[in-house]
């Protein structure tokens, strides 16, 4: 069995400009599937402590698929998941015929759009990443100037440290933007449901990793802000709520069906009349809404016009809340739903710092503005190409 992967990446000949030395700093941290109300429910004592000292919202709008990649890269890209490429957790590529899976996570071909580190390192500032999807390929051949294949092996504790090292190194070779990403809320709300003991657990789990790295890093006296966002929330999916793959006859003759749980696609065969197959599926559709690929909701930025890497099928099968397609047992707990009509997948924003004026509550606003906040607060260059702004936070903002 090979042995867990545990090992920093530094990259060579990096460092910091030295009109960098004295920007501030950022640890963009993603809870994963930490739904927005998790830090009330569960009581997360220093989160809820953190909404006071800094800046929230009542909640943050994932991007349509409400899914992890799609939105961890949406959060460092400001860029829908149609305009980046990274259309779901899996997917196919329509003009290569190649799928992408976490096997895939290296290769760069897949990535659009310019992440908050390759944005940092363009501009001579040093970049870390713990985990981040897009980390581990040299996106515009680049890559964070330390980083880590994705492993669930290193505990907690020591991922702190290593945070706490990283600020202690000199000016020149100190990163100005980390990433830090945690899996435990979204494994237990998949395997137990949203609102269950174990889900508890996780969060306040991880409100104490968050009061750990805080106390940690503020000890070193430096200008640090701390953004705490999820990629999601969570709601539960029943048994009796399944909606079986073969209720979509698979004609191979005619199409191919992708994909599944809250997003099921057919991908149509040269010289076969989508309109006409469209047509016979919604006629027959019973739970779930179809749709196809010029006509999806404004909101989901998931259309033909959007798909700038054609990557997204020709036609889609979207379940109606609570029912999920799948002909196997399913896990209590799903996301990957139009958040304007499951409200359970709002994430989760809280922010604190230096750069965050104290106890304000700013409006709900789509996640493709924190690339925005991120890249206004240490003072790197705005990219033209992005989906969202420094707005929504300018109220909070010092």
């Amino acid at each position: 069995m090979a042995q867990p992967d545990t090992l920093q990446r530094v990259e060579p000949n990096k460092h910091n400009a030295r009109a960098q030395f004295n920007k501030p700093y950022v640890i963009l941290i993603s809870a994963d599937g930490f739904r927005y109300d998790y830090d009330e429910i569960f009581h997360a004592r220093f989160l809820q402590q953190m909404r006071r000292k800094g800046v929230s919202s009542p909640y943050m709008i994932p991007s349509y698929p409400s899914l992890t990649f799609p939105n961890h890269y949406t959060l460092v890209t400001g860029l829908y998941p149609s305009h980046h490429g990274l259309v779901g957790n899996t997917f196919m590529d329509m003009n290569s015929g190649l799928r992408y899976d976490k096997k895939a996570a290296g290769d760069s071909s897949w990535y659009g759009g310019t992440p908050l580190w390759v944005q940092a390192e363009k501009n001579s500032m040093l970049s870390a990443c713990f985990y981040w999807v897009g980390s581990e390929a040299a996106i515009q051949g680049i890559r964070p100037a330390y980083w880590y294949k994705y492993s669930e092996a290193m505990g907690m504790d020591e991922r702190i440290a290593n945070v706490v090292n990283w600020l202690r190194l000199p000016e020149e070779k100190r990163p100005h933007l980390i990433t830090f990403y945690m899996p435990e809320v979204d494994h237990a709300g998949h395997n137990t449901g949203p609102v269950s003991e174990d889900t508890r657990r996780a969060a306040l789990f991880v409100d104490s990793a968050m009061r750990k790295l805080s106390a940690a890093v503020d000890s070193l006296g430096l200008p640090v802000n701390y953004i705490f966002v999820s990629d999601h929330g969570m709601t539960a999916v029943k048994r009796d709520s399944l909606l079986s793959l073969r209720a979509i006859p698979s004609d191979t003759s005619r199409y191919t069906l992708v994909g599944g749980g809250t997003l099921l696609g057919a991908i149509v065969k040269p010289g076969v009349d989508i309109n006409k197959l469209y047509t016979e599926f919604k006629g027959s559709a019973r739970g779930y809404n179809v749709y196809t690929r010029f006509n999806t909701p404004d909101n989901w930025h998931f259309s033909d016009r959007d798909d700038r890497f054609n990557r997204i099928p020709d036609i889609m099968f979207e379940p109606q809340w609570p029912r999920y397609f799948s002909d196997r047992a399913v896990k209590p707990g799903q996301h990957g739903y139009d958040p304007a009509k499951v409200h359970e997948m709002y994430a989760t924003f809280i922010a604190w710092g230096p750069a965050f004026k104290e106890g304000v509550s700013i409006r709900p606003f789509d996640n493709v503005n924190i690339f925005s906040l991120v890249t206004h607060i240490l003072g790197l260059p705005v990219v033209e190409n992005t989906d969202g702004s420094v707005e929504p936070f300018l109220k909070g903002l010092k």
